[in-house]
């Protein structure tokens, strides 16, 4: 799961910071540029990309090392070159974002009225299992009603936000549809912060569609990475409330548009310019994943 790797840092999508972590960009690029296409790339195409967007080769080593600690990297080596694969659990987190950014709408706008609920109740000293569950919960979109009941609007594969948990154990699903008195809105208003949501559409709007955009220092690779990290930072704050539950004005289907739009438009000359620039061999552990 991805309750650690697409937590957002200070900075990163709220204009105090130009350039995203490095292990987030690294997430975009492997995602783009390695996910399903049978490859393992060398480190130092890895070191070049990211230092068109101004990341140091410390910087993004220190990175790359430590996601190989953590065994979402594994390494081959050729010659004096060193080429890094995807492991399955690197793939699975990519193939979750892919989802978030490429087949899930900005709105929910097929909403039944369905809410998932869940409960926990953690013991005191169990402080890292607490901020993990609670990472995974807001990456599925669930918010904090009360206490240690949490709910999400829709249905949610709980079974993969709670996999490999200790404190799943502790915790309690149900699906449930609210009653009157109930006030649906009032419920959504007071539990998920839609001014804070909204703020984060409006800043990615903001940020690209200025006079200047961001990273305009570097080439179309290097911008379509920016781009693609930035969005998914940005819906990753989104639990993509019912639409007949948001303001009016609500920013996230403007953003999308302006997502898909400038993406498309760096696509042909990014993946270009990738196609010079990266220095792959065939992925022969990962060549039978179906993914490939």
């Amino acid at each position: 799961m991805t309750e650690d790797l697409f937590v957002v840092e200070p900075g990163e999508v709220d204009g105090t910071a130009d350039i995203p972590r490095p292990q987030t960009l690294l997430l975009t690029f492997f995602g783009g540029y390695v996910l399903r296409r049978g490859v393992q790339v060398a480190t130092a195409s890895v070191l070049d990309v990211l230092r068109r967007l101004g990341v140091s080769e410390h910087a993004t080593r220190s990175t790359l090392s430590r996601m190989a600690r953590r065994g979402l990297l594994y390494r081959t080596r050729r010659g004096r070159n060193v080429y890094l694969g995807l492991t399955p659990r690197l793939r699975e987190i990519l193939h979750d974002g892919e989802y978030r950014i490429w087949h899930m709408g900005a709105v929910n706008t097929q909403w039944d009225g369905t809410w998932t609920l869940l409960g926990f109740s953690l013991p005191e000293s169990w402080q890292r299992q607490r901020h993990v569950l609670r990472s995974r919960l807001l990456w599925a979109g669930f918010g904090s009603l009360q206490g240690g009941l949490w709910i999400a609007p829709s249905p949610v594969d709980t079974d993969a936000v709670l996999n490999g948990l200790e404190a799943a154990e502790h915790v309690k699903v149900f699906q449930a549809r609210a009653l009157p008195p109930t006030d649906v809105s009032e419920l959504v208003r007071n539990t998920w912060d839609l001014a804070a949501v909204a703020a984060h559409y409006r800043r990615f709007l903001h940020r690209w569609s200025g006079p200047t955009l961001p990273a305009a220092q570097t080439d179309s690779l290097g911008r379509q990475l920016l781009l693609e990290t930035e969005w998914l930072q940005t819906i990753r704050q989104d639990p993509r409330l019912p639409k007949e539950h948001l303001p009016h004005d609500w920013p996230a289907v403007r953003a999308q548009q302006l997502f898909h739009l400038l993406h498309a438009e760096l696509d042909p000359a990014a993946r270009a310019t990738a196609a010079e620039v990266l220095d792959t061999i065939p992925d022969e552990v990962g060549a039978s994943d179906p993914d490939t």
